[in-house]
């Protein structure tokens, strides 16, 4: 991997996954939060990731599950089940479910300030993933009902305390086409994470062949201006 990482999140269809990796998408997000509106089963989950692997081999980009407050059994099983590289948690899990899950699971925080950002990034990124083509850390925008998705934009402030504390840093929330750029600018994350801003309008999970396009250009050119 080389550049920024570049993940789509909230994957529900196998054209929307074949879609973003002929646009260049180094990760792919299947979301196991039912609650939510981009939920993928585990069956429909394993359909598409059997098609991806079969198909691209060693260019298959690195597949991840969202999870929102299940046991590490749910999750080391949704894994194995489904052939993901990688869990990203995203609900109230402590240090403690990332150990147990052997650095295959990385932690999505929500701060709401500067010192928070930094404690939750201190706490949270040594216990990631420690290879160089996963991130050891997501940053999302804070929502107090909702984990994720929600199209808000993250503050970059908070961002750049907790990147203090993180090697490879993920960022989150809000981020779309027209404004990625200027983020990545700012903040110099190790990957950023897209999902309702490459979607198709009032169709939550149904990605826009258009914006994904344009919103991994956005990205690379931002990575060929620094090269």
């Amino acid at each position: 991997m080389t550049g920024t990482a570049v993940k789509i999140c909230g994957i529900k269809m196998l054209d929307d996954a074949l879609l973003a990796v002929e646009a260049g998408a180094d990760m792919l997000g299947f979301n196991f939060y039912k609650p939510g509106p981009r939920y993928i089963s585990v069956a429909d989950t394993l359909a598409i990731t059997t098609v991806l692997r079969d198909r691209l081999g060693e260019a298959c980009p690195v597949l991840v599950g969202i999870f929102v407050n299940m046991t590490v059994p749910e999750v080391g099983q949704a894994l194995a089940e489904t052939s993901l590289d990688y869990a990203q948690l995203h609900g109230d899990e402590t240090p403690s479910v990332l150990q147990h899950l052997n650095r295959c699971a990385y932690k999505a925080i929500r701060p709401r300030t500067v010192e928070q950002a930094s404690h939750l990034a201190a706490v949270y990124s040594p216990h990631g993933p420690q290879v160089p083509g996963a991130p050891d850390l997501l940053v999302d925008a804070f929502n107090p009902a909702l984990y994720g998705g929600t199209g808000e934009q993250a503050s970059a402030e908070l961002a750049l305390a907790a990147h203090a504390n993180s090697t490879r840093l993920m960022l989150a929330g809000g981020l779309t086409p027209e404004n990625v750029a200027g983020y990545i600018e700012r903040i110099r994350p190790w990957g950023v994470d897209v999902a309702s801003g490459v979607e198709i309008p009032e169709r939550k999970g149904y990605k826009d062949p258009t914006r994904v396009r344009a919103f991994i250009e956005a990205v690379r050119a931002v990575d060929r201006a620094h090269t």
